[in-house]
């Protein structure tokens, strides 16, 4: 794992777009997995002012999203198609034959939603971000290593966690979705796992240096040979620089 703290979140953000820009312009025509969630508003900000300046081209890639909900049409202002649409998908142009969601087309067959990630080459570029309790995409604690996308029970926790995208009532988050499974998002070429805030540093402490188990689902990420950690100093207070500084913007960058 390649680990970079950053002084405060816009800097990050931007450092994930660096990686994301450094990534297309080897590979134009990359595939690139996709999150939804407060951590990734910042990053899709980026990238759009970085294409309005020219500075950024998403022209040619294909994108796949994580998960989404199951039960919600695509127009459903609560689904991760309309998130991604108001956040990244409109702004930056992007046409719906370059973007795949697992909900609904392969609500009856998970599994056709790999076979279509490695149709279009495997995913090149992986964005994530990281739960409370150590979920990636939806894979709750105790989801096999060997999963592929799934239909997934939410645990009443994570239900909670969303209710602030359902108007405040966790009861009107849906009971399942559909994710990639913890194999699938291995499968990625390069793995970025973007996390900021207080209330995410202990979950990531224990994701880069906790024993490797399906109890805590991102910890699979220490087995993987290209991942980023990309956080601030307050996700990133118990992680172990070899150096460090107080300086807003200046990243500790370490490797374990």
């Amino acid at each position: 794992m390649h680990i970079e703290v950053f002084g405060d979140q816009k800097r990050a953000s931007q450092r994930i777009v660096d990686l994301l820009t450094r990534q297309l312009r080897a590979y134009p025509y990359s595939v690139l997995g996709l999150a939804t969630g407060a951590t990734v508003i910042p990053i899709y900000r980026e990238i759009i002012e970085r294409i309005h300046r020219a500075q950024l081209n998403l022209s040619q890639v294909r994108t796949f999203n994580l998960d989404e909900y199951m039960g919600l049409q695509d127009h459903d202002p609560h689904s991760f198609h309309a998130f991604m649409q108001h956040h990244l998908f409109y702004p930056a142009h992007l046409t719906p034959d370059q973007t795949f969601f697992p909900f609904p087309e392969f609500s009856q067959d998970p599994s056709g939603y790999d076979r279509l990630i490695e149709q279009h080459g495997g995913i090149d570029w992986q964005l994530l971000g990281i739960g409370h309790n150590g979920h990636i995409g939806f894979n709750e604690p105790g989801t096999s290593f060997d999963s592929e996308t799934h239909v997934v029970k939410l645990t009443e926790n994570t239900r909670k966690a969303n209710r602030h995208w359902f108007d405040g009532d966790w009861h009107h988050v849906p009971e399942q979705a559909l994710t990639m499974g913890l194999k699938t998002i291995m499968r990625s070429r390069t793995i970025v796992l973007a996390a900021f805030g207080a209330s995410k540093s202990a979950v990531l402490a224990k994701a880069v240096y906790g024993p490797v188990c399906p109890e805590l689902p991102a910890s699979i990420l220490q087995h993987h040979p290209r991942v980023y950690i990309i956080c601030d100093q307050e996700a990133g207070r118990l992680l172990r620089p070899s150096s460090s500084s107080n300086s807003p913007g200046f990243p500790s960058q370490f490797d374990v």
